[in-house]
């Protein structure tokens, strides 16, 4: 075998770690952020749909996973993250960076496959072709970098680290050699007799071409450009044990080239270095995000970069919207429709009121979603935001009730709240949809106000989605937002939120209509 080739080459200028494009600090102080242990408010926000189509089938896919779900608490660390997104905003560096990834993709898939090879001289010439690409790669990228206007830390870290390494005699050599030996096997000429069962190789020696003979004559029969059936390998190689002996009959008759091969694959099996390696999986962690959120921007949505602290907890967000539903919607053709929030000073708790199937839910998954986002240091929807990083997200969505399980709804309610209540602090954000709908209207206001209750003691965030109006005015530090309907039909929804007092007008009319007990058609029903 060749060896290791995926061990990494030694490190330029001496250095005894890498630029990290996710985090600044050596690779001790590295964290992709922290990970919740139950991820049930993924799947409550939608978060869980979002990560999935960021993270896709694409090869780094577990890496972008850890990344997407892990939450930093430093807002330094969050704009370190931001600078490099906004980086990426130019056109012609994220053509650069793309192009990049894509060829240290494809230098990862040789030698990956290396050790799959059976036959000596196939692997041989494999790497010799993967470090082509490598070389290709990084030399493109670092003149790329060296004239473009980067600003962002990790970028211009890297930048220095690339120009640092193609200077270095390590990567000087290995692009030289790595050249010599393309050269010199794309010089070599030979011929191949078939007569039957036997095989004859030998030097090229001025011998007809005969499949240029061949096109030459045909070529007056050719009526329009015909589709190219040649076999390019490229990223799938393969060689049976006939072209493996041809193989090794052209390198008896080149021994000098194929000996300085070998040589070369032996010197340079480990050429890949550590911290490019790195930086190619760090990469796609941007790549897929902006490759995701690309569509909805194309749909006239904004994203933006949100000013965020881990402690102000006045927090705001303009034109924002649930991304796991914009892409449906947008896929749909159909319109999606923008809130806006803010929580200022002593207010902490939002509670949403309004009609069934209004934009309640989506609007709590909002909220959240943002929060998550933003600590995760990616654009998040919106034109403008100002959001806080949590130490962890709760949620309690409605969820059907468990036949086989012993207890009732309620029970399971008052369990699951009690188990946040336990667990959240005062830099939690709390998310609570539809609770106690399984009780009367009393009991739920009485339940609701203790939790709402309990939630303010802790100052944490919160937003509270219920169909009982009186919890929107328990004190200053709740914020009462509605979901609105269309003017002049109250069965339509226009799936705007808006910050108003809760009036209960809206549902109780769009149940008079549903039921023809609207003031104008009982008149007209009971008129003489």
């Amino acid at each position: 075998m060749i060896g290791d080739s995926q061990a990494g080459g030694p490190v330029p200028g001496g250095q005894d770690h890498f630029p990290s494009l996710l985090s600044e600090g050596p690779p001790t102080a590295r964290a992709a952020g922290d990970q919740d242990e139950n991820r049930s408010y993924a799947r409550d926000l939608n978060l869980d749909q979002i990560v999935a189509a960021v993270a896709g089938d694409r090869e780094e896919r577990d890496l972008i996973t850890t990344v997407l779900y892990g939450r930093l608490h430093d807002a330094g660390a969050v704009r370190y993250r931001q600078e490099v997104f906004q980086d990426l905003e130019n056109p012609a560096l994220l053509d650069a960076i793309q192009r990049f990834s894509g060829l240290m993709g494809e230098v990862r898939a040789h030698l990956r496959q290396l050790n799959q090879m059976p036959y000596r001289h196939q692997r041989e010439g494999w790497l010799l072709d993967a470090a082509a690409i490598y070389c290709d790669a990084v030399t493109r990228l670092a003149g790329h970098l060296a004239s473009a206007p980067v600003r962002s830390r990790a970028l211009l870290a890297f930048r220095d680290y690339l120009a640092a390494y193609v200077a270095s005699a390590g990567f000087t050599t290995l692009a030289s050699d790595t050249r010599n030996r393309k050269d010199a096997l794309a010089r070599i000429r030979y011929c191949t007799r078939i007569n039957g069962g036997r095989v004859e190789v030998s030097r090229y020696a001025g011998e007809t071409d005969y499949s240029a003979a061949v096109l030459s004559t045909f070529e007056r029969f050719k009526q329009s450009a015909a589709k190219d059936y040649l076999i390019r390998y490229r990223v799938q190689p393969g060689m049976n044990h006939i072209a493996a002996q041809i193989a090794e009959l052209v390198a008896r008759l080149f021994p000098e080239e194929f000996t300085a091969l070998e040589e070369y694959c032996r010197r340079h099996a480990a050429f890949l270095d550590e911290g490019i390696r790195q930086a190619g999986r760090e990469l796609q962690f941007y790549l897929a995000y902006l490759d995701h959120i690309s569509p909805v921007r194309a749909a006239g949505l904004s994203f933006c970069y949100p000013e965020v602290s881990a402690s102000s907890k006045d927090v705001r967000a303009a034109g924002t919207f649930d991304l796991a539903l914009a892409h449906k919607l947008i896929a749909g053709r159909r319109p999606v429709v923008t809130n806006d929030f803010r929580l200022d000073g002593p207010e902490r708790i939002i509670v949403v009121t309004g009609p069934n199937q209004g934009g309640k839910t989506t609007f709590a998954r909002t909220f959240g979603q943002l929060h998550h986002l933003a600590a995760v240091g990616c654009p998040v929807p919106g034109s403008t935001a100002r959001l806080f990083l949590p130490d962890r997200i709760f949620t309690h969505f409605e969820r059907e009730e468990d036949l086989a399980a012993m207890s009732g709804k309620l029970e399971d309610d008052l369990i699951r709240i009690g188990d946040i209540l336990r667990a959240a602090t005062g830099a939690s954000i709390v998310i609570l949809n539809e609770i106690f709908t399984s009780t009367t209207v009393h009991d739920a206001r009485f339940l609701g106000t203790k939790l709402l209750t309990k939630v303010m003691r802790l100052d944490a965030l919160c937003v509270y989605v219920t169909f009982v109006d009186e919890l929107a005015s328990l004190g200053d530090q709740i914020v009462s937002m509605m979901s609105t309907i269309v003017l002049g039909n109250p069965a339509e929804r226009t799936y705007k939120v808006v910050r108003k007092p809760a009036d209960g007008l809206a549902h109780a009319m769009a149940i008079a209509e549903k039921y023809d007990l609207t003031y104008q058609r009982l008149y007209d029903r009971l008129a003489p």
